[in-house]
């Protein structure tokens, strides 16, 4: 059994104050893919750079106490890559993948955006990019014989039922229109060709959510988005025996405004 979990932790060094290690001690996750590190290996404590049982690798971005994103594997990866082919984004801390026997496994930051600005210009042209990356990723791994999982924090939430307040969210930047026809495309059998797991092993549910913002009660109304997902190619996919949400049992509990989601394939 394979089982990997993405997270954003929103500051890894503020979520370890807060609980993440204590999560991490009782994960039974062989991978964690980590998003929003926003901190240099240098600048974390060694039982939070490494925990023990793990071996670890960062994706910094190069503007300090931004992004970054991170990789724990419970046994060494063969091999690691930075980045996405992107010179814009080449630095900017989005994008890690590690190989393990017989799959790829990427951990991505998707950046945020802002409706009719610059921000949410960045964010497109990163799509963009990000996209054909998936093309080129997904035809490597079939021409290896391996599978390809992309876990992340993808800010877009695809469909109504991956947002509670979709009506009010109609024209914010993470469920515009073209964000979800972007998402759409990934998700097409006949062009993107990837598998969002959770979404595939529970179609009807709305949510389950993985992000809420800390603002009012919106924790305990699940007042949420999913847009922490799990995205793999169709073998994988097909092995998926379980995808959950671990959400906190309480406001309180929680050590990110994001929770941990999870997903076991078979075969491994």
């Amino acid at each position: 059994m394979l089982t990997v979990t993405t997270v954003n932790v929103n500051g890894l060094r503020a979520a370890s104050r807060k609980g993440y290690l204590k999560w991490l001690a009782t994960s039974r996750a062989d991978v964690v893919c980590l998003q929003e590190v926003r901190a240099e290996e240098h600048q974390l404590p060694d039982d939070v750079r490494v925990p023990e049982g793990w071996h670890a690798v960062y994706a910094p971005a190069d503007t300090p106490g931004r992004a970054g994103v991170a990789v724990l594997t419970r046994r060494a990866p063969e091999a690691v890559r930075v980045g996405f082919g992107a010179p814009e984004f080449a630095k900017a801390g989005r994008y890690l993948e590690v190989d393990l026997p017989g799959v790829t496994i990427g951990s991505l930051y998707l950046p945020t955006g802002e409706a009719g600005t610059p921000k949410q210009e960045m964010k497109e042209r990163f799509m963009a990019a990000f996209f054909a990356y998936l093309a080129e990723l997904r035809g490597k791994a079939a021409a290896d014989g391996r599978e390809a999982l992309v876990c992340g924090d993808w800010n877009i939430a695809h469909r109504e039922a991956d947002i509670k307040n979709w009506r009010g969210n109609r024209d914010k930047s993470g469920f515009l229109p073209e964000e979800r026809a972007w998402l759409g495309r990934v998700l097409a059998p006949e062009d993107g060709g990837w598998t969002d797991v959770v979404r595939a092993l529970h179609p009807d549910r709305e949510g389950p959510y993985s992000w809420w913002t800390y603002r009012g009660r919106a924790f305990d109304n699940d007042t949420g988005w999913r847009i922490d997902m799990l995205m793999a190619t169709r073998g994988l996919a097909g092995r998926a025996t379980e995808a959950f949400v671990e959400r906190a049992a309480s406001h309180d509990e929680r050590w990110s405004d994001h929770a941990p989601v999870t997903a076991a394939f078979t075969g491994w």
